[in-house]
């Protein structure tokens, strides 16, 4: 298997073919040069009936398994106007990969598999410092493109064009292999279970309603389980020093210090590179932020419109420092589960690629928490690799399976329940190696809810067997003894061995040894 590669800068261009290997490295010596384009492309014929999975761009894209004559989902067709008003485009790749909207072709990030029944085939990506790797893969042509998101950079000294690794064998084979290579380990061995506050009560949540929810976790939950409160309390987004006095009048400290009063770790939700219209840090400053045509970089819509802090500004790391000290040292949090962590890196700087920045932030981000537990989310996957606990690897769960009709063409981070049992299958590889995988919540509760019982059953048992953090978002004092029994067998489900896993187009196969004993279990994909 051959690459031919090829690098074009405002000075030169680059250009030959070497051997692939088990690990591959391709760099030259660059003199303070802009890259125009840098691309490496290999033929890779596809077996009859083998699968091409493509990672997306961060945790919530969107990213199934894909038959050769699939067409892989973009913005093509939204009017422009839509894509402004709602920021369709900060959160993802689009407003910098062009998708051809062809059936075939599949663009990715960071790695890449073609999966035979059990056999997998993996390239992964060694260092995205020097880029993104965009993997892209043409069915209709047989090859598989591997391109670095620098278009612009200017880069000075050994540049690495490619550092790749590529295996054949099973899944635990070719994870292993890879994750040996790049050095990197979990940081946590153990799942995670517990509570969040988000898919019932939302913003509109108080110390009341916290406590309420707290009583009934102690009908279900452990001591050690997480109990974490999630976005609405804090007075606007970015403003993260005090709690919303209306809503919490005793402080965050009070809350912390009754979830440990009861056994549980005490999390806390909250989005450190990002500010919203309404906070006092957007209006008082205006400085703090990236910038864009001299105004604040807009990283999307949500809340009152939102902005992306600049991390490297001595002043906004003062704020950081003194928010992560205030929440774990004073309030006694145990993790903090940290969103909207792509609008620290959406754009390049002259000399520094959005990987790197973003693999920096994530970084920082370590070091101001130290060995308090992160659970990152809406994070480019591979700059986060060993540095965050946990890790959320879907979109966002919905009340309903899917979105109505007319959301399904916008843009692969949107909600959908549908959309996230592909993901935590997909991206089961990473799991207990980059992280402990967040597949994001499961609900049984009857009420607030669209999902039919299968479907809410399917969405459990897939995040109990593949994923490595299993929380609910329901108030456990509304379950009923069989609910209460439900709960019991899916968590016993969470701490079963797997034996095997067969993936099918519309449904998985696990084969498992539940506390000793062999069972099989079929799940559906399709919620149905």
């Amino acid at each position: 298997m051959k690459i031919n590669w090829y690098l074009k800068t405002d000075q030169n261009t680059y250009q030959g073919e070497v051997e692939a290997q088990e690990k591959t490295e391709i760099a030259v010596n660059l003199s303070h040069e802009t890259i125009a384009s840098c691309v490496c492309r290999v033929n890779f014929p596809l077996q009859t009936g083998e699968k091409i999975f493509v990672n997306g761009f961060q945790s919530w894209t969107y990213c199934p398994e894909h038959d050769p004559h699939d067409l892989d989902r973009s913005m093509q067709g939204v009017p422009s106007f839509v894509i402004r008003k709602y920021g369709l485009d900060k959160s993802g790749d689009e407003a910098f990969t062009h998708y051809g909207h062809k059936r075939g072709i599949f663009t990715g990030y960071s790695w890449a598999y073609f999966r035979l029944n059990n056999i997998y085939h993996l390239f992964g990506s060694l260092d995205e410092d020097p880029g993104y790797t965009r993997f892209i893969y043409d069915a209709n042509k047989q090859v598989l493109t591997m391109e670095r998101d620098v278009s612009g950079v200017t880069m000075d000294g050994r540049y690495h064009v490619l550092d790749l690794f590529q295996a054949s064998g099973s899944e635990k084979e070719v994870f292993d292999g890879w994750f040996k290579e790049l050095g990197i380990t979990s940081r946590a061995a153990a799942k995670l279970y517990g509570y969040s506050s988000w898919y019932n009560r939302y913003q509109e949540i108080n110390a009341d309603a916290i406590q309420d929810d707290l009583a009934g976790c102690n009908t279900i939950l452990k001591q050690g389980d997480l109990f974490q409160i999630d976005d609405g309390w804090e007075p606007y987004v970015g403003d993260w020093l005090e709690a919303d006095q209306n809503k919490f009048p005793g402080g965050m400290k009070d809350q912390a210090d009754r979830i440990h009063k009861d056994g549980y770790l005490a999390g806390l939700w909250l989005a450190p590179y990002v500010a919203e219209t309404k906070s006092s840090l957007y209006q008082n400053h205006p400085d703090w932020f990236l910038q864009e045509d001299g105004y604040p970089l807009s990283a999307g819509s949500n809340w009152s419109g939102y902005y992306a802090l600049d991390f490297d500004n001595q002043e906004v790391r003062a704020y950081l420092k003194q928010v992560f000290d205030r929440i774990f040292n004073e309030w006694g949090f145990d993790l903090v589960k940290l969103d909207f962590l792509f609008a620290a890196a959406m754009k390049p700087t002259a000399n520094e690629t959005r990987a790197a920045r973003m693999h920096r932030a994530m970084i920082y981000l370590r070091s101001l928490c130290k060995d308090h537990l992160i659970l990152g989310c809406g994070v480019p996957l591979f700059p986060a690799f060993g540095l965050v606990d946990y890790c959320r690897i879907g979109p966002d769960m919905s009340l309903s399976w899917d979105d109505v009709w007319y959301m399904k063409p916008l843009h692969k981070e949107r909600i959908s329940s549908a959309h996230t049992i592909i993901n935590t299958v997909v991206r089961h590889g990473i799991d207990g190696r980059a992280w402990r995988n967040d597949p994001d919540v499961f609900l049984l509760r009857k009420d607030n809810i669209k999902m039919n019982e299968k479907q809410k059953m399917d969405l459990a048992r897939i995040n109990a067997i593949y994923g490595g953090v299993f929380l609910t978002s329901d108030n456990p004092s509304s379950y009923t003894p069989e609910m209460q029994q439900q709960y019991q067998q899916l968590r016993q489900l969470s701490e079963a061995k797997i034996i095997s896993l067969a993936t099918g187009k519309d449904e998985i196969t696990a084969n498992l040894l539940v506390d000793g004993s062999p069972t099989v279990m079929n799940v559906s994909l399709k919620g149905r």
